[in-house]
C-alpha cells in the first residue's frame, strides 16, 4: 500500500469510472490515499434500478443520497431514503438498494470502512464516464460479481 496520504483534491470531472451491475461508479477516495481507512465512489442508479442482495464481509457502507429516491433493504429493515439522507449499513449484513425514481437516476456517495470495495469495482466493472448512466444490470454482470465476490470479501444472495 502507498504511503501518499497527502491531501486529496477530486473536481467534479475526477475520479476512475467504470460501469457496474447496472450502475456507474466512480472511485472518488482510493485505499492509498487513505491510509486504507476508507473509501468513497460516488453511485448513479438509474432509474427503477439496483443490485442484487450481496454482503460485505469486510468493511461497512455509509449511503449518503444526494439527488433522487432510494429504498435500502438491510436484513428485514426496509429504509427509503431522500435527499441528503443517510443510512450505515454494517459489514455482515445482507443489503440491497433500488432506486425509486421513475424519471431520473439516483445518485450517492458511498463510503466504506475500511477501504477495498473499489478494488472489486475496478476488477468486474467496464470503463464508464462519471456522470453517465451506464447499461443495464445483465447477467453477465451478476456473473463476474459472483466469481469475484471471495476474492473481495463479499458474497450474493
Amino acid at each position: 500500500m502507498s504511503s501518499d496520504t497527502s491531501r486529496v483534491h477530486v473536481p467534479s470531472d475526477g475520479g476512475d469510472a467504470v460501469f457496474l451491475v447496472g450502475d456507474t461508479c466512480t472511485t472518488l477516495l482510493r485505499s492509498e490515499r487513505t491510509n486504507g481507512e476508507f473509501s468513497m465512489i460516488e453511485a448513479i442508479v438509474p432509474a427503477d434500478a439496483g443490485p442484487p442482495p450481496h454482503t460485505h464481509h469486510n468493511e461497512s457502507e455509509t449511503f449518503v443520497l444526494r439527488e433522487g429516491q432510494l429504498v435500502i433493504n438491510a436484513d428485514d429493515q426496509e429504509h427509503e431514503a431522500g435527499a441528503d439522507d443517510v443510512v450505515h449499513i454494517p459489514k455482515g449484513v445482507e443489503h440491497s438498494f433500488r432506486s425509486l425514481s421513475q424519471d431520473e437516476p439516483a445518485r450517492m456517495h458511498l463510503m466504506h470502512a475500511p477501504a477495498g470495495v473499489e478494488d472489486l469495482c475496478t476488477e468486474i466493472g467496464t470503463p464508464g464516464e462519471r456522470g453517465v448512466v451506464g447499461p443495464p444490470l445483465n447477467d453477465t454482470d451478476v456473473a463476474a460479481m459472483g466469481a469475484a465476490a471471495d476474492k473481495h470479501g463479499h458474497s450474493l444472495g
